[in-house]
């Protein structure tokens, strides 16, 4: 452990920029197959996103299918934003036939069932979870103190107020770096917190991914569609899923800058990310990807 952190300690945004080339390549070449268990208003986007990356999404949910289906899978992506009853089971199967696998709580703080579910998926080991302040603060209070009930309520208020089922944050990235470090090291999982900067952490190292365009946040799903991308650059990458996570922040949002570059408003932006998304060429993603360590 001590040479591996020693190693990404070492790494200067230019190496950053060649690998998140390197990843998308990767994807491109091997069109990695990426089961997805996901809520149903992101299955469009993020299968869209999938494909322009160059990789291969199934909207597989059936826990019959599970065991012939998912070992044949490079990696697996869970989203529980639109949760039900009866996704739970595929949920746990697929989180545990053996691949990697990624894990977006989507709202994690808006009942004792979806707090209790995420909780429930951590103990499965996801090899990332991603989500925004508020899920993330939510999720790594719950998961420290799970028998304390005041404070999921405490965080369903505040998630409440401002926001609508998890599509936007309460808080900046930056306000849920402490509690990602901590869920980091108490699930072994990376953690990536989004907002202005994406912070990336392992519970000790920190990554700040930087690329982006506020628009994105008014278009429905766009986080859960980076996180397909992040269970893609970790099926082609399992060995190194912080890098894998941060490269896939990047990518996705150098893709929103782009987009914007053409579009009008946020409908447009969605189509404009997904072909920016599907044209990155080497020059554009190494000199514009901007990943960097941070303290």
């Amino acid at each position: 452990m001590a040479a591996a952190t020693s190693a990404v300690e070492e790494r200067s945004p230019e190496w950053w920029s060649r690998r998140a080339w390197s990843l998308l390549s990767a994807v491109r070449a091997r069109a990695p197959l990426v089961q997805c268990i996901i809520n149903l208003v992101s299955m469009d986007i993020a299968a869209n996103a999938l494909l322009a990356a160059g990789a291969s999404p199934a909207m597989v949910h059936s826990i019959r299918e599970i065991p012939d289906f998912t070992p044949r899978c490079d990696s697996v992506y869970v989203n529980v934003g639109t949760l039900a009853e009866d996704w739970l089971p595929s949920m746990r199967a697929a989180a545990s036939a053996g691949r990697p696998w990624v894990l977006d709580p989507v709202a994690a703080a808006a009942s004792g069932f979806r707090m209790e579910a995420c909780l429930s998926l951590l103990e499965l080991r996801p090899a990332v979870v991603r989500g925004n302040g508020s899920e993330i603060l939510a999720l790594a209070d719950s998961s420290a103190a799970a028998s304390s009930k005041f404070k999921v309520l405490r965080h369903y208020c505040i998630f409440l107020a401002v926001q609508s089922l998890g599509a936007d944050s309460s808080h900046d990235s930056a306000d849920a770096l402490e509690a990602a470090k901590a869920l980091a090291l108490t699930t072994g999982a990376i953690v990536a917190v989004s907002g202005a900067v994406d912070f990336i952490t392992d519970g000790k190292q920190v990554v700040g991914a930087s690329n982006g365009v506020p628009m994105m946040q008014k278009i429905t799903a766009t986080g859960c569609a980076v996180t397909a991308l992040i269970a893609a650059f970790v099926a082609v990458e399992p060995s190194d899923a912080l890098v894998a996570a941060a490269c896939a922040l990047a990518i996705f949002g150098l893709a929103g800058e782009i987009g914007m570059e053409s579009a009008k408003g946020p409908a447009s932006l969605r189509m404009h990310l997904i072909d920016a998304l599907y044209g990155l060429d080497e020059q554009t993603v190494t000199s514009r990807v901007n990943i960097s360590m941070r303290p």
